[in-house]
Parts: C-alpha cells; structure tokens; sequence
C-alpha cells in the first residue's frame, strides 16, 4: 500500500518508515527537519530511508499547506500517519507558540488533506501527557483529559477534538493512539535514555527530576511500530463486532487508542538497569519536579490487545542494551539540541 508519514525524520516516524518500506509499501515522508534538536540526526535518519527506492521525502513544514497539498495529492496515499508535532512538556514553557503552530494549525492542515484525499485510514500520534494528575491508574482511553498540565498535552488533546469532529463530519476512519515514554535507539536527544547516556559519557551526574521518584511507563520503539502498523489494519467502524472497552465514537468512526508496556518503572530502578548494561555505577543529581511533569505515567493496553491481539513486551533491559549499541556506534557522535536556538 501507499502510506504517507508526517514526522518521517523523527524518531517514530523513521522507525514506522524502515518498518513499512522493508514490508515493501510505498512510503512519502513528510518532515521540517526543524531545529528542536541537532537537524544532523534528523537528516541522517532521512538518508537512511532513501536508501529504499520505495521512499520519497519532502522537507517541509506542516504549517505551509500547499506544500503539504502537493506532497498528499502526489502520494494519493492509502494510509496517512500523523506523527509530526513539536514535543516535549518543558520546551512549551518557553516556546508556546512553536506547539499552537504545529501541533494545532499544522493537524489541522492534515485533517484537511485527509477530508480532500480520503485516505483508508488516519491514524494520528496523541499522547499519555493529556491525562494529566490522575491519580487512578492505570490510565484508560475512557478517563477524563479535561485538566491538562502542560500547553504540549492541551495541544495534543486539541488534535483529537478536531480529529473527531472531522471523523463525524466527512466520514474519514480516524485513530489517535497515545504512546506512553518511547524509548530505542535514533531516539531524540531530549529524551531522558539519551541524556542520561550523554552524561555519562562526558563524566557528569545523570539529572533525575522529581527527586527521582518519578515512575514511567516506557515503551520500547519497536513495540510502538507494531501496533501503529496492527491498528491500521483495525479502522474504526460501526459495522465491526464490538469489543469490550471500545473508544469507538457513539456518532464518528473514531477512537483512541493507549499504546505502552502497562509496566511503570520508577527513574532509580531505571537508573540501575543503565547501570548494569555500562558496568559501572552512575553518580546522580536529585532535582526538583519541573512544571508541567507528571509523577507517574501507567498504560491500561487492554483495548489495544483486544483489538490487535498485541501488547508491548520488550524488556526494559532488553531495550536499553539495544540503546545502548546504537549509541556506542553513532550516537555519541551526535550533540543534544542546540542551547543557542
């Protein structure tokens, strides 16, 4: 099949991308290599793909929508996976436009293309941010959103809203799937795995924000691929058997999906899993919690299995060891986002 990827030069979108162009479809990445974090990575992960003559990249941004009219049309995709957006919950402190323009005007140019092109399915990137503080856990598609603690998480759950309201009105079979703490290697140098490896490397303390006692539900990248590509093959619809703890909308072919390993791992016992793969240990700063942080992510996946019959599983060792090669081979060639943008 035909897929178009937004976020193709991300580190899901490249991982989904590999994924797809090795089961021989066609695959248009759409991506801004913006400068978030060292465009090097960005374009490296790009290059790679284009290695595959089944891949077409299209540098541009998702605010410029004839650009990405031109790129969709081109593509006349089957399948339209959105995953570019600008991320991280500190970063929206201090750049709170850069996510109103992405994360809300950007989706809404997808939605738009998607109206026009009529795609078999679109699966959107949501994510487990939007939960917010709650306190019952595990979390589940079904809890409130409606409290959101950082501008990333409400732009997010903005997405979702125009994404069912598009579902209803022009009939297009939409997913948005929230993943929860993705980790592996190509992963973003803002992420904690990478910082904590880029410490390490150059001798200083890993951070620990929270006093350490913040609890994540990781999820290895692989894990994430695999179900983006089984939830694909389950679009929305009134006319499927029902499943016990569907999101399916009462008047939209529409649905959230959670997408993690339902294992929440606390940061210390995160740091002892480091510890062992790089044989030795690792000095440590306690920090305070940043604003916008939540203490503890924790996926309920059961409406994910019932629909794909797959649940994440790689070991968190497992996955870390694997981070850990990759990193010893290019990543610490590459820095971590520029200080100076």
């Amino acid at each position: 099949m035909k897929y178009f990827v937004t976020g193709s030069a991300g580190f899901i979108g490249y991982h989904l991308a590999e994924r797809l162009l090795a089961a021989g479809h066609a695959v248009t990445g759409y991506d801004g290599i913006t400068p978030y974090y060292d465009p090097r990575l960005k374009a490296e992960r790009h290059a790679r793909l284009a290695r595959h003559a089944a891949f077409t990249p299209v540098v541009a941004m998702l605010e410029d929508r004839p650009a990405l009219d031109r790129a969709i049309d081109d593509a006349a995709p089957d399948i339209i996976v959105h995953l570019a957006a600008q991320p991280g919950v500190r970063y929206s402190l201090d750049f709170p436009e850069a996510y109103a323009s992405s994360n809300v005007v950007g989706s809404l140019h997808v939605l738009e293309a998607a109206r026009r092109v009529r795609p078999r399915h679109l699966l959107l990137a949501s994510s487990s941010s939007i939960y917010g503080m709650l306190e019952d856990l595990p979390w589940r598609e079904g809890d409130s959103t409606d409290q959101p603690a950082s501008l990333y998480a409400a732009t997010k759950k903005s997405m979702e809203l125009m994404a069912h309201a598009y579902a209803h009105l022009h009939d297009v079979p939409t997913t948005a799937f929230r993943f929860f703490t993705v980790y592996g290697p190509w992963g973003r140098p803002d992420m904690a795995l990478f910082r904590f490896f880029e410490a390490i490397a150059a001798g200083r303390p890993i951070e620990l924000y929270g006093n350490g006692e913040m609890r994540r539900d990781f999820t290895y990248v692989d894990d994430l691929v695999e179900a983006v590509l089984r939830l694909a093959d389950a679009s929305p619809s009134h006319d499927a058997p029902p499943v016990a703890g569907d999101t399916l909308s009462p008047i939209a072919p529409f649905r959230v999906v959670n997408i993690g390993s339902g294992r929440p791992v606390g940061l210390i016992e995160f740091v002892e899993v480091i510890e062992r793969i790089v044989g030795r240990p690792v000095a440590r700063r306690l920090l305070p919690m940043q604003p916008g942080d939540v203490p503890v992510t924790f996926a309920a996946s059961d409406l994910l299995e019932a629909l794909t019959g797959y649940r994440p599983a790689t070991p968190l060792a497992d996955g870390v060891r694997r981070f850990a090669d990759w990193y010893a081979e290019y990543g610490q060639n590459l820095t971590s986002r520029d200080k100076a943008r």
